[in-house]
């Protein structure tokens, strides 16, 4: 189940379940398309995403960080931050490809993450 670990008036951020850092950015406010946000919520919701892959980078150290906003399934206007290992179960591929191998990956405690990023999103 996806957890949320951040809210504000305006946006939340959701966990995704995975085996990788991996995160959702949504506005409150259900819109279709990023272009339909006003452009206040849509600095926020980019000052957001800017936070969350700055903390992604420098505590997960990935070897890349993958942005995703398709919102086919969900038709509403989300941001997937995610952290991508090469040993990840799926790298290069998408983490919605073809699995490539079994990974065993040995991450960083998530709540220190999760404190340090709260600590970021409020200031």
């Amino acid at each position: 189940m996806n957890s949320i670990i951040y809210e504000d008036n305006q946006i939340y951020i959701q966990k995704e379940q995975s085996e990788v850092p991996w995160f959702k950015i949504f506005t409150k406010e259900p819109y279709k398309e990023l272009g339909d946000l006003p452009k206040e919520l849509r600095a926020r919701l980019w000052e957001v995403y800017d936070i969350v892959e700055f903390h992604m980078k420098f505590y997960y150290k990935p070897t890349k960080i993958n942005m995703a906003s398709f919102a086919n399934i969900l038709p509403r206007v989300h941001l997937h931050v995610i952290a991508r290992f090469e040993n990840d179960s799926y790298f290069p591929n998408c983490m919605w490809g073809k699995k490539l191998r079994d990974a065993n990956l040995n991450l960083p405690s998530e709540e220190k993450f999760f404190k340090e990023l709260l600590i970021a999103l409020n200031k």
